[in-house]
């Protein structure tokens, strides 16, 4: 229910003579939460003579900055901006699979899998499994062991969807939790010697040595992490074989996808990474889960590339969120116990602290990262000739952008190699008051946040 504060805010911005720029500056973030604030002007500059053609300043926009959309790719932080995000994640995975944005059409005819690396067990949690449409009991067990904490290890409801309890261990005190973390630290590195691994394999067993497949052919590959409710990452990927020209040549015939997945299993089952023994935990050797999914994508049937595409652009604006943990870093000052977070997270968040207080994991910077449970890459990574760029996409949109705002005259039209563009910007602030926020949603037609983490005037 909007507060009396909210509402005065929104009908003092109804009144305001420049509200239907206000308006137009919103409509033009497309809905974004919390806008980005800036100060500051644009000159175009005649190169050969000097003379000013045109200059833009924010000091006659409403509270005299300009507000454009914060990008962000978190769905939970803002739904337009992550939207948008996954828009073009979904374009530039799809263009990898079936031509289009720079890459030919001739690339349908390259084998191509979509592969699943999963985590490994770090004890046992609450589930949820169907079958033939029937929901399964969660860990039915006849003649179940106690555990050492005095827990029954079994449990036979049937969990729906939603229920909180999915992905919490049975017995928190028996559940691994440095383990789960270092996992997550250590997964950037696993997916990269995978990488190097899938190629040395695919050389193996073609009889060529690594500079010699390089000559023959290139390996590139699209990917998305995902958290599981438990709070590890594992990785989806679109893994594909191409020329030594990328995806503008055709790969050797010789170059199968069968050939390709017995190289993927070979190699997500050799890979590990060690993490020498700290104080208070044992050395560990942490490798790829054994539930490894090697599937291969066509232009027809279950599997196509669009859904592919769609599946890791998905995720593509998703985090931590899953696990009940919180979208921000933790900070030094916070209270570990008063944070709006599960119990199980408040666990791994814990234990990243504990274990990155460690001289010996400092590389690892679980403090940094305790708020994504230890993980700290990328969450959608590709190789470079996989396909067309993220880059790319934002470039072709910002031309369009200046071609319509040429179109309607809110920018003259100059010829760009006769024109000097100066821009000065400065941040001026973050968000949104409660009455602009209300007022944004009505006019964008998105919904309201739970919770504004940020909202701030830049005038006040």
């Amino acid at each position: 229910m909007p507060t009396t504060h909210a509402m005065a805010g929104l009908i003092a911005r109804l009144h305001d003579p420049q509200y239907a720029r206000w308006a137009s500056q919103i409509r033009r973030t497309g809905g974004c939460r919390q806008p980005i604030h800036l100060r500051g002007k644009v000159e175009h500059i005649d190169r050969a003579t000097g003379e000013l053609l045109h200059r833009y300043s924010t000091h006659l926009e409403p509270n005299g900055v300009l507000r454009v959309a914060c990008k962000t790719r978190r769905a939970s932080r803002c739904p337009s901006c992550a939207e948008t995000y996954r828009a073009d994640t979904y374009q530039l995975v799809r263009a990898g699979l079936v031509g289009g944005k720079g890459v030919p059409e001739t690339v349908t005819a390259h084998p191509c899998l979509f592969v699943t690396l999963t985590a490994p067990s770090f004890g046992v949690v609450h589930t949820r499994a169907e079958k033939n449409g029937k929901i399964l009991p969660c860990h039915a067990r006849r003649n179940a062991e106690t555990c050492p904490h005095g827990v029954v290890m079994s449990c036979t409801a049937r969990h729906g969807a939603n229920e909180s309890c999915l992905g919490e261990p049975l017995c928190p005190d028996c559940y691994d939790y440095a383990g789960s973390v270092l996992f997550n630290a250590t997964a950037p590195e696993l997916w990269r010697r995978f990488t190097e691994a899938l190629r040395r394999r695919f050389a193996r067993t073609s009889g060529l040595t690594l500079k010699e497949l390089r000559e023959q052919l290139a390996i590139s590959f699209a990917k998305v992490a995902e958290y599981q409710r438990r709070g590890v990452v594992h990785f989806h990927a679109v893994i594909r074989l191409d020329g030594p020209d990328g995806p503008t040549s055709p790969p050797p015939a010789w170059a199968t996808a069968d050939a390709l997945a017995d190289a993927v299993r070979h190699a997500a089952s050799a890979v590990t990474v060690t993490i020498p023994a700290v104080a208070g935990e044992p050395s560990r050797i942490l490798r790829w889960g054994g539930q490894l999914d090697v599937r291969e994508i066509t232009m027809s049937g279950e599997l196509t590339e669009q859904a592919v595409a769609a599946y890791i652009a998905k995720y593509a604006t998703k985090a931590a969120e899953c696990v009940g943990t919180l979208d921000r870093r933790i900070q030094l000052l916070d209270n570990l116990s008063a944070l709006p977070v599960r119990e199980h997270a408040r666990r791994l968040i814990a234990e990243c602290l504990r274990l990155g207080s460690l001289d010996e994991l400092a590389d690892l910077r679980l403090i940094q990262w305790a708020h994504m449970l230890g993980f700290r890459g990328h969450f959608s990574t590709k190789s470079r000739r996989y396909s067309t760029t993220l880059g790319a996409l934002r470039a072709a949109r910002a031309d369009h952008m200046r071609d319509e705002q040429i179109t309607t005259g809110r920018l003259p039209l100059f010829e760009e190699d006769t024109v000097l563009v100066i821009g000065h910007w400065e941040y001026a602030g973050q968000g949104l008051s409660a009455g602009d926020a209300l007022l944004a949603a009505a006019l964008t037609g998105t919904p309201l946040p739970t919770a504004h983490p940020r909202m701030e005037d830049s005038d006040g």
